[in-house]
């Protein structure tokens, strides 16, 4: 369903990342929460940490609490540096 990473003129592959969807409010835009987890440097401790990223979803598919995956691509808009590939898991209704 995903085509193979296309290459940026930089040469290398884009960018992906999965997340969770957390607003489907707008027209064509989605808000993605991706979560990592990180060392915390003075106890080593692996805390989580969240990022949220707009991407654009031309056909209006996803919506909140769908898991995602997302692409980097030009800028769309002021915000929007993402687009949606593909929804991995529908949320439940």
């Amino acid at each position: 369903m995903t085509p193979v990473a296309e290459t940026q003129k930089s040469g290398r592959p884009r960018q992906t990342k999965v997340g969770r969807v957390v607003s489907a409010a707008m027209n064509k835009s989605i808000v993605v929460e991706v979560e990592r987890h990180v060392q915390e440097p003075r106890y080593q401790r692996t805390i989580r940490r969240t990022s949220r990223f707009m991407a654009h979803d031309e056909a209006n598919a996803a919506k909140a609490g769908d898991r995602v995956r997302i692409e980097e691509t030009r800028p769309l808009s002021k915000r929007k540096r993402w687009i949606l590939r593909e929804i991995l898991v529908k949320a439940q209704a």
